[in-house]
């Protein structure tokens, strides 16, 4: 009873008439307005899963979630099971909503990252071939089609034609006797043709009267010709409504064979759809999704700038005022907080407002708070907000609300059977509608019992002997809402720490009481209470100043955050186009490469396509020494060297961000003599730099220096050819003395000489006679490609 009285308390049925209007199906609308309160967190976890994933899947579609098709088909399901026939518009329906349902799933189906959805529609059976049927035998006006059986075809052929037959005898008769009939029409009274007949001339049509004017002037006569053809016609009337009904039994008897699969699918096309209106509901309250919090872990409740939502309604929808949002930011420690402050300041909408937040956290919808939203997930919600006088039960405001204090604390006693104690209260002027001091009395007993046995309790009171509970026990947390002084109104920010101030006589002054009146009841309020109300009065002022520091701060924060930002994206960018251009260089790098190498194989092949001479040598160096300088990166231009001080140069001293004036040049280890004030010190190089920011060249010490050589002209690279080759294998150590003599006397560049392995006699007599020619400079084994230890190569001067 006292959860019900809760719900009508906090005006939980007008939230859910709203998100009513955000279903897109009249059962979304049905659930959406007796929205059911969870059990467990489990279930809530699993229904903001559901709003959590409708919300992006929706921001992603350009359409949202399409419920087209979809209808309210339970009642037709229900008279199917009853063996009922179904009407062809009740048929229609059920196959509209199999198409409809197919569609939602292959939306959700075609998405990657909403699993709690695609496990939803994953049992989904949407019967294509039962709605392909229906649509078969029904048309799209409901009515039982031609192609519905071959029977049904014949029997409107039949139709037809004696319809025609009828008319055309009607328009022979109305042409033979024009004089008798009141104009040219062929009409209907129930299923039996007629024509008007003037009443002076009915013998001239002899026939049946089914109806006459109102005036009595005209009869419509079905003519004694066509009755036959109308009895037939009635007869086959009746046949096509039996084969009719036939269709649209067995199309029942199908759908009654899976009513159990059709329900649960009505099932879950209502419960994606109410997922869909609080994702709906959620984004046009502009809210945040909420995550529940175990304060036992020393979690701490937080509900930044949190609106009531039917407040939000009301401005947007009936031009109410603005809503002011209230901070909550509630210790773990924390179990009972009291508000404090004047009549219209906004306590009991901060109840409400709380008490809604903690039901829309239950039922999977968004909280309108600003992010992070983190809260507790209630077993209980259970409120005494608002006057319970009743002159039906004799009851007074006092006696109203002590028995629905007394029904909650019996909710909380059940509840502590089952488990630990997780219930929200949320008392409206507790103690109040008594004598101050009994009521003050039972107020601070009631708070000290709801701080053993609730989760959290949010009271609102004028009492002052509440405020001091904060400084008794460390569970109990003071809150107020401000009242301006300047314009003697409430501004209905929340206050944390600081009791409020009732500020009655302000505001019977402010409305109107005689001066002289409010003068003398300050007086017999006393100088305590006064001193009191200036205390609370300059602590106000003291956290207006710090909010508005705060306020400056956050303000100089997110500019720094957006600097930072650019920064970061400006660093980003500069880094991605110096990679790029590396790796252009170095595609550019490997092609030059490729070309230069490319060149040089040319100028080899030409050497060595017929017999070179000494000019095709010159012009094959010529070539190289061309291909060198295209390809050779160019010199890398020295950095321009630092400043070096001298005597009376103004210097910076990076270590003490002190400028001085140099006294001494600096000495052969880098160290010189400065003066900065009336100081003097010995400072090295690397610890000074220019007043422009230049750091100071280093000292190199003199080193001998060597004698120079004159370096000489880059070489050719040598090239084998079958001029400096010479071939000594098979011949004796002197034989081959003589020849190599020959040869080394030609050459003007290496030779190569072929002397092979054997057993290494021939290459030991050649290289002893190379070692003591006054030709060769030097001597060392052919590269693998030329022979390897089998070949040596002299090089001659």
């Amino acid at each position: 009873m006292i959860q019900s009285e809760t719900l009508e308390l906090l005006e939980w049925h007008r939230l859910c008439q709203h998100l009513a209007t955000f279903a897109a199906t009249k059962l979304g609308a049905i659930a959406s307005t007796n929205l059911q309160i969870p059990t467990s967190q489990s279930v809530s976890e699993q229904l903001l899963a559901q709003t959590k994933e409708v919300y992006q899947l929706e921001s992603r579609l350009a359409t949202g979630l399409s419920f087209d098709g979809i209808q309210d088909i339970g009642d037709s399901l229900e008279r199917a099971e009853l063996r009922g026939i179904l009407a062809g518009d009740e048929l229609l329906a059920i196959a509209t909503t199999l198409a409809g349902a197919r569609n939602l799933r292959r939306v959700i189906d075609n998405q990657e990252d909403t699993p709690v959805l695609t496990d939803l529609v994953a049992d989904l059976r949407t019967y294509p071939e039962l709605e392909q049927e229906i649509h078969r035998c029904i048309d799209e006006r409901g009515v039982v089609a031609d192609r519905a059986s071959q029977k049904l075809a014949e029997i409107r052929d039949d139709l037809r034609r004696l319809r025609s037959q009828i008319n055309q005898k009607l328009h022979n008769i109305l042409q033979a006797k024009s004089n008798a009939v009141q104009e040219q029409l062929i009409t209907q009274r129930g299923d039996r043709f007629v024509i008007p007949v003037k009443a002076s001339h009915k013998d001239a049509i002899p026939g049946i009267v089914h109806d006459s004017s109102t005036s009595g002037v005209t009869l419509y006569v079905e003519p004694s010709s066509i009755v036959p053809m109308g009895n037939q016609l009635r007869q086959t009337l009746k046949r096509e409504q039996a084969e009719e009904e036939a269709v649209r039994r067995i199309l029942t008897e199908q759908v009654a064979a899976v009513t159990p699969d059709l329900e649960r699918l009505l099932a879950i096309v209502t419960t994606l759809d109410l997922a869909a209106a609080r994702s709906r509901y959620s984004y046009w309250l502009k809210a945040n999704p909420p995550r529940f919090i175990n304060r036992e872990e020393q979690e701490i409740v937080t509900l930044r700038q949190l609106r009531h939502p039917l407040l939000i309604w009301q401005q947007q929808h009936e031009q109410g005022h603005s809503v002011i949002p209230v901070d909550l930011l509630i210790s773990p420690h924390i179990k009972v907080v009291t508000i404090t402050g004047p009549n219209t300041g906004g306590k009991t909408v901060t109840l409400k407002t709380l008490g809604l937040a903690a039901l829309m956290a239950k039922v999977g919808l968004f909280i309108p708070a600003r992010e992070p939203v983190e809260m507790p997930w209630f077993d209980q919600i259970l409120a005494d907000i608002g006057d319970e006088q009743s002159l039906q039960q004799s009851l007074s405001t006092f006696s109203g609300h002590i028995r629905r204090i007394s029904r909650i604390l019996n909710a909380l006693e059940n509840e502590e059977e089952e488990n630990q104690p997780n219930s929200l209260v949320l008392l409206d002027e507790v103690g109040a509608g008594t004598d101050p001091a009994e009521g003050s009395a039972l107020a601070i007993a009631l708070l000290q019992y709801l701080a053993e046995h609730a989760q959290l309790t949010i009271a609102t009171t004028h009492f002052g002997e509440l405020k001091a509970l904060k400084y008794e026990d460390a569970r109990f947390e003071n809150a107020s809402v401000e009242f301006d002084e300047a314009t003697l109104s409430p501004t209905y920010r929340l206050l944390w720490g600081i009791p409020g101030r009732s500020n009655a006589l302000a505001i019977a002054l402010r409305l109107g009481l005689k001066p002289e009146v409010v003068e003398n009841a300050k007086t017999q309020v006393g100088e305590a209470s006064d001193e009191v109300n200036q205390v609370i009065a300059g602590l106000e002022a003291q956290r207006r100043r710090q909010e508005t520091k705060a306020a400056e701060a956050q303000k100089l924060l997110q500019q720094a955050e957006r600097l930072y930002k650019e920064v970061s994206d400006k660093a980003a960018s500069l880094e991605e186009r110096e990679k790029s251009l590396r790796v252009s260089q170095e595609v550019a790098v490997q092609q030059a490469i490729a070309q230069a190498k490319g060149e040089i194989a040319q100028v080899i092949r030409r050497l060595q396509q017929g017999t070179p001479t000494a000019q095709d040598a010159q012009q094959a160096t010529n070539a190289l020494n061309q291909i060198t300088q295209k390809y050779q990166p160019a010199a890398v231009a020295k950095p321009k060297v630092g400043f070096m001080p001298k005597v009376g140069d103004r210097i910076r001293i990076s270590q003490f961000g002190q400028t001085a004036e140099v006294l001494t040049a600096p000495d052969e280890d880098g160290e010189l003599n400065v003066r900065f004030g009336i100081m003097k010190m010995t400072v090295k190089l690397p610890d000074i730099e220019s007043l422009d920011g230049q750091k100071a060249e280093p000292i190199v010490k003199q080193k001998p220096t060597p004698t120079p050589t004159t370096p000489s002209p880059q070489a050719a690279p040598a090239i084998r050819t079958s001029k400096n080759t010479v071939d000594l294998r098979g011949k004796r150590v002197a034989d081959a003395e003589i020849e190599l003599d020959k040869a080394i006397s030609e050459a003007n560049g290496p030779i190569w000489i072929i002397h092979g392995h054997g057993t290494g006699k021939l290459r030991l007599g050649v290289h002893a006679f190379l070692r003591q020619h006054p030709r060769v400079s030097s001597y060392e084994p052919a590269e693998s490609a030329d022979g390897g230890s089998g070949v040596t190569i002299a090089q001659i001067s």
